[in-house]
């Protein structure tokens, strides 16, 4: 019996030993690029989450790493960035952001053996990219036929679900006069926006002051803050008593913060990561919560699964949305952080109701964008500041 145990422990050992001799051989294949699309990886957004996620995993798996930025803000550099990498023997591309369509279109039948992880870039970007005049309606047309499908793996998210959640929590937790700071007007950052509205409309419903809420609703035209941006929204804070303001878009949230430092009690609502640290150091407990993006966790799965896995084969071709897989708030792909400023308005059990009756459909979140939700709440739709 003794000889018998020994013989199967050496045997789970030497199944151990090939299993991991397989996955090192598998992984030792690859090298991992990440290419910016129009900031750097300190931008405290897409690039910077990709980047980083990117880095801990190849650290972690032993695996070359190295991001490229491009020249310009151009599909002809993002396709030059990319041909360098490939020059020098990358061959799994982290791409974040909608603006890698064109790339996408352009490189993907170029270099049918690399696998391209595009996160934020949906079939409309992949279509609008490679069709002139297009129409916006994806359903006349077979996106496959526009790139090569095999190389290219997509990710898009549901924002109006983390939208929903920052509206629906800015109003639980006492505030009434609020604001939406988009950067350009591109799908994601409209999700995120009607999301907000959605939630915030629903909030106000169950507490019964619809009649008490203001939704001022804006623009920047661009994903960084300015002079201009900056001005405009201490016209919000100071004149018109806007108490907290939704900073949707890269880096426009430092116009929202420069403003609000000047006014005591007004607040900010991050995006895609939990912006606490970040936004806080224009003036301590500024951030009221954020609404968040798993990026990091797609980087680490599709990593993980095209790497370590070798299952690249079941996600190529694939354009996934991606949002709330779990009544577990931690589970998802869109989410509230643990730093929400929660408060007895709004507690962390009440959030984690919210997302349950959400993940079983007791709450109904549109993702339309072509028209502004209705609401009972008043919403002063801007346009664009610039």
């Amino acid at each position: 019996m003794k000889k018998i145990f020994v013989v199967l422990c050496c045997a789970l050992a030497m199944i151990s030993f090939i299993s991991c001799t397989q996955k090192e051989n598998t992984a030792a294949q690859y090298k991992v690029a990440m290419v910016t699309d129009y900031g750097d990886i300190t931008d405290e957004s897409f690039n910077q989450i990709t980047y980083e996620a990117g880095k801990k995993f190849c650290h972690i798996n032993k695996i070359d790493y190295k991001y490229f930025r491009p020249a310009s803000d151009s599909t002809a550099d993002r396709v030059a960035a990319i041909e360098q990498a490939v020059a020098e023997g990358f061959n799994v591309f982290l791409c974040p952001g909608y603006a890698f369509a064109g790339t996408i279109v352009e490189v993907s039948p170029i270099y049918p053996d690399v696998k391209f992880i595009a996160l934020d870039v949906s079939a409309g970007d992949i279509l609008a990219a490679a069709i002139p005049n297009y129409d916006y309606d994806p359903s006349k047309y077979n996106v496959e036929d526009y790139y090569n499908a095999k190389s290219v793996y997509c990710a898009i998210y549901k924002e109006e679900l983390a939208g929903y959640m920052a509206g629906y929590a800015a109003v639980k937790l006492g505030y009434k006069h609020l604001g939406f700071l988009g950067g350009m007007a591109v799908p994601a950052v409209i999700r995120y926006g009607y999301g907000y509205v959605q939630g915030a409309n629903d909030a106000a419903k169950e507490l019964n002051i619809e009649n008490e809420i203001i939704i001022e609703y804006v623009y920047g035209n661009q994903f960084y803050g300015d002079a201009d941006i900056t001005a405009y929204m201490d016209t919000w804070y100071k004149d018109k008593k806007v108490e907290v303001v939704f900073a949707c878009g890269g880096g426009i949230y430092t116009s929202a913060a420069e403003a609000a430092k000047k006014v005591a009690g007004t607040k900010i609502i991050g995006v895609d990561v939990d912006q606490k640290a970040t936004i806080d150091a224009y003036a301590s407990g500024i951030t009221v919560t954020s609404a968040m993006k798993g990026l990091a966790a797609t980087v680490n799965t599709l990593l993980t699964e095209t790497i370590l896995n070798n299952n690249w084969a079941n996600y190529a071709g694939k354009i996934e949305t991606l949002g709330l897989i779990s009544e577990i708030p931690s589970e998802n792909y869109v989410a509230l952080p643990e730093s929400t400023a929660w408060n007895s308005g709004f507690t962390q059990d009440d959030y984690k109701k919210l997302v349950k009756e959400m993940f079983h459909g007791n709450i109904k979140v549109s993702d339309e964008i072509g028209a502004e939700p209705k609401t009972a709440i008043k919403v002063n739709y801007y346009g664009n500041i610039k």
